[in-house]
């Protein structure tokens, strides 16, 4: 049962790793494109996603909406990473929405978070290593 548990944190864990290295790389992205006249910046939607399926979880309307978080092995339904592009924020004169400076403080506070995130599933895989050696270092 723990080693179900500390596996599915980790599934979790390796889903929002994955956003958080799409969010590196659309961010990395818009910042190429700063200059390119008529570019739209893209995103990625995991947090909005995540929280959701949590919050369906908590209220136990699993029934209504597929997109919940897993109950012991299944691990399917963690809502993936989406790209988008956003189309509706006010573009500069040449048609380019970039903001450098939205872009270089979103790309710092994304490696805080990836940081994060590699350091909890690090000690995932720690208190994997200790379930599979029953406690013994």
């Amino acid at each position: 049962m723990l080693f179900n548990k500390i596996g599915n944190n980790t599934k979790v864990l390796e889903k929002a790793l994955d956003a958080a290295w799409l969010k590196n790389e659309a961010i990395s992205n818009n910042i190429a494109n700063v200059n390119t006249p008529g570019y739209k910046k893209s995103y990625v939607r995991f947090e909005e996603q995540l929280a959701g399926a949590a919050s369906e979880f908590q209220t136990g309307s699993l029934k209504k909406n597929k997109n919940f978080l897993p109950i012991g092995n299944d691990t399917r339904d963690i809502p993936a990473p989406e790209v988008l592009q956003d189309t509706f924020t006010s573009a500069r004169q040449d048609g380019n929405n970039v903001d450098i400076d939205v872009e270089m403080a979103e790309l710092a506070k994304n490696t805080i978070k990836y940081n994060a995130l590699i350091t909890q599933i690090s000690k995932q895989f720690g208190n994997i290593k200790m379930v599979i050696s029953e406690g013994r270092r």
